[in-house]
């Protein structure tokens, strides 16, 4: 078997072996190699939510960053790691160069539509062991998190 089709074929057993909600999972009957594969690469993709345009601080606004990693502390680091390697959802390293700040605030704050509609977040849920609950964050939490992932890709 070729590596490729090893690494897919495992990881649609993972999936079926954790006994996921299968009305919840999108449908993997065509996930190939090349889709794991686009989960590392960079998407202009916005999502889908409310956040369409997004205004960074430069710098860092520290405050939030304190903030965010209070909440990626209380809610957020049993499933992932501050490096890129994948505990039951990706490893958070690089986020902020692989998606857009747009898509990371309507992933969070969006949660539940992200995974049901959005090509990239089904993706997600296709290479991980589990799909993301919804943290039901608000705008200025989503933020702050955002803010703390920039700060862990060394954005100034």
């Amino acid at each position: 078997m070729k590596p490729n089709t090893l690494l897919t074929s495992a990881a649609l057993m993972i999936l079926f072996f954790m006994g996921c909600d299968s009305s919840k999972q999108p449908d993997t009957s065509n996930v190939t190699s090349e889709t794991i594969k686009n989960y590392f690469t960079p998407k202009p993709d916005k999502g889908i939510g409310k956040f369409s345009k997004m205004e960074l601080t430069h710098p860092l606004d520290e405050d939030m960053v304190k903030k965010g990693q209070g909440i990626y502390d209380a809610r957020c680091i049993s499933c992932h790691k501050l490096t890129d390697e994948k505990l039951v959802g990706p490893g958070w390293k690089g986020v902020t160069d692989r998606r857009t700040p747009e898509w990371i605030m309507n992933f969070i704050t969006n949660t539940d539509v992200m995974l049901d509609s959005d090509l990239i977040a089904q993706q997600l849920v296709v290479i991980c062991i589990a799909r993301m609950p919804n943290q039901n964050l608000n705008d200025a939490e989503a933020r702050s998190v955002l803010e703390s992932m920039r700060k862990n890709d060394g954005k100034n």
